[in-house]
């Protein structure tokens, strides 16, 4: 009788929240919000264009770099539209479907992310403890095989959480704790047993973010191994220095992720900017910086950038 009561009172609209505290000035910060967004984009876009139309760049390393920023597209462009919605005022509301539309984007991206940096640490693997073998294991049919996995990988596992949040009736407050859809924000309005929902979630979170991180960790430690084997001082750092921007790439990711996490389980009562803060870190840092990071250490990726944005003649004499 209870879940029927409650299923009379459900509503298929949500509404988002800006930044608790500061929405007299949601238009001015609007601006940054605009800025970084553009940033992540177009840096992302720029060196996937650069990567898919230069053949120099057609190698395993660069495969998986490009489905990085891919996976850094996929996780800004379902946000920026209700993050800017709200913070314009144009309106706060969202309705359910898109809400679990937007959701299910943000979570397989998120996973996505994490399995490619998984298949970057093998590439690394591979390049530096078995060189000579390097071609021969990363072959193109076994990269693209790598990315079909990894995008079946990341999405299949969301689909149960989705279609059951379609059954469930919402009879707490309808309203949202960030500019956008998350699932463990959304499930705490819900007014039926979530059991299913929270195991399976956090079940899916730590064997997938879990078993990524362990496998990130046993490629750099044989990485290493192999590095501290070769004789010569002078080549040791040439061949750590090409991990550096993937450890970095790395740490953006799990850092962010790992605080998110920590905040929404152990700091439930803290002040609502802290976990919208976090939120907006989680999602905004790994497409704005990776971009950054990748043109700075990589000399390869910076070429191609200048030599798409500057004209042929001027290009020529800046090499």
């Amino acid at each position: 009788m209870a879940y029927f009561n409650a299923s009379s009172i459900h509503s298929s609209t949500f509404y988002l929240t800006g930044i608790p505290a500061y929405e007299a000035i949601h238009h001015w910060i609007s601006n940054p919000f605009c800025i970084i967004y553009f940033i992540g984009i177009v840096g992302n876009c720029t060196i996937l264009h650069v990567i898919q139309t230069n053949p120099s760049f057609h190698e395993p390393m660069y495969y998986f770099l490009a489905m990085l920023f891919f996976a850094d597209i996929g996780m800004s462009l379902p946000t920026l539209i209700s993050v800017l919605q709200v913070l314009w005022f144009i309106s706060r509301e969202i309705e359910f479907n898109p809400c679990v539309i937007q959701m299910f984007f943000i979570h397989s991206f998120s996973f996505m992310e994490s399995g490619v940096l998984l298949a970057m640490a093998f590439d690394r693997y591979v390049a530096i403890c078995h060189p000579l073998r390097y071609a021969t294991i990363l072959t193109p049919q076994r990269i693209a095989k790598i990315g079909i996995f990894a995008i079946l990988r990341s999405a299949l596992p969301i689909i149960p959480l989705m279609i059951r949040l379609t059954y469930f009736p919402f009879c707490h407050s309808h309203v949202l704790s960030h500019s956008y859809c998350l699932h463990q924000d959304i499930i705490q309005l819900v007014c039926a047993d979530t059991k299913f929902n929270s195991i399976y979630g956090l079940f899916v979170l730590i064997l997938y973010w879990g078993f990524d991180a362990l496998g990130i960790l046993v490629s750099y430690i044989f990485i290493l191994h192999s590095v501290l084997n070769i004789a010569s001082w002078e080549e040791r750092p040439k061949a750590l220095n090409t991990c550096v921007s993937y450890i970095c790439a790395v740490l953006i990711l799990y850092v962010p992720m790992i605080g998110l996490s920590i905040v929404h389980h152990f700091a439930k009562h803290a002040s609502p900017l802290v976990h919208v803060l976090m939120a907006h870190i989680y999602l905004l840092v790994p497409p704005v910086l990776n971009p950054i990071i990748y043109s700075v250490k990589n000399k390869k990726i910076r070429r191609g950038i200048i030599h798409l944005i500057t004209p042929k003649g001027m290009y020529s004499t800046l090499k």
